[in-house]
């Protein structure tokens, strides 16, 4: 039988790990952050298919929640058994671990494709015309960095957070930006083609003229965005638009499905040859949109 307070400890020991707070993990699986209290106090606990998100956000194997797997921090050995094992052993030297620190600074035609283990190092930095391709970017906080004509293209940018900054004529193809937070940043002009946008949650900036063909957007959130000279296509399934801004932006050839429109008015946005459920196309009239373009998916 599954023990809730000791998952509720191994949640709590994970989420501190990798320095997010329960509010973050709320938002990242969809649920109050309320849950995640609940979680961590024993008082209930994930359902089966919510363990799996939990173990790809907090970085651990699902065994990492049975009572078998070892904990992530282990008893203190006694005052004896140090004792004796420092008679035993030499000193171990402390391990290097390579990082690099990208802050502050100003890059223009660099090559960092490739580049591994920046631990968090990322903000405050100019860049032109630099490559990325194929670098682990994951994890990572970048603020208030300004990003023109770079490449990242094949890069990993999963549970990143990007905040007040610019980014502009970038190159993001076959990207993965699961769960990556954009707040305060501006996007135009960038290339998303074949990126996976599944879990992103994006507050209060922008994303202009970029291209989006064959990106995955799943269960992705957009809370006061503008977006213009756009074109989405393909599947839009389990998205959240709340107060977003659309000018020029169209659906074509689209599938849209339990996704949520509410706020402004959505007058200026196009359906072309489109199909939603029975929900997601009344969320769209609600909001005065003209769903004309759109067919009705039979159940």
């Amino acid at each position: 039988m599954l023990n809730a307070k000791m998952i509720g400890d191994k949640i709590a020991a994970a989420r501190k790990k990798i320095n997010i707070s329960q509010a973050q993990l709320a938002q990242r699986l969809f649920i109050s952050s309320q849950a995640v209290g609940k979680w961590e106090r024993g008082e209930s606990m994930p359902d089966i298919t919510t363990f799996n998100s939990l173990a790809e956000i907090l970085g651990v194997d699902l065994n990492y929640f049975s009572a078998n797997f070892p904990s992530e921090v282990a008893e203190a050995p006694s005052v004896d058994t140090q004792v004796a094992k420092t008679e035993a052993l030499p000193a171990a030297k402390p391990e290097k671990k390579r990082s690099w620190n990208m802050s502050g600074g100003n890059w223009v035609d660099a090559d960092f494709s490739g580049l591994k283990n920046l631990h968090e190092k990322f903000s405050g930095s100019n860049m032109q015309r630099c490559k990325f391709i194929g670098s682990d970017m994951s994890g990572l906080l970048l603020r208030g960095n300004n990003i023109e004509t770079c490449d990242f293209s094949g890069s990993d940018f999963g549970n990143s957070q990007v905040q007040n900054s610019n980014l502009s004529g970038n190159l993001f193809k076959d990207c993965s930006l699961k769960g990556t937070e954009f707040s305060g940043s501006y996007i135009t002009g960038c290339d998303f083609t074949g990126a996976d946008l599944t879990g992103v949650v994006a507050k209060s900036g922008g994303f202009e003229k970029c291209t989006i063909a064959g990106a995955v957007w799943n269960s992705a959130s957009f809370d006061g965005m503008y977006f213009a000279d756009m074109v989405f296509e393909g599947k839009v399934e389990d998205c959240y638009f709340e107060n977003c801004a659309f000018k020029r932006v169209t659906f074509q050839h689209a599938t849209l499905t339990k996704t949520f429109f509410k706020g402004r008015s959505l007058k200026s946005l196009r359906f072309i040859d489109c199909q939603a459920d029975r929900i997601t196309y009344e969320f769209l009239k609600s909001c005065k949109a003209d769903v004309t373009g759109i067919t009705l998916l039979t159940q």
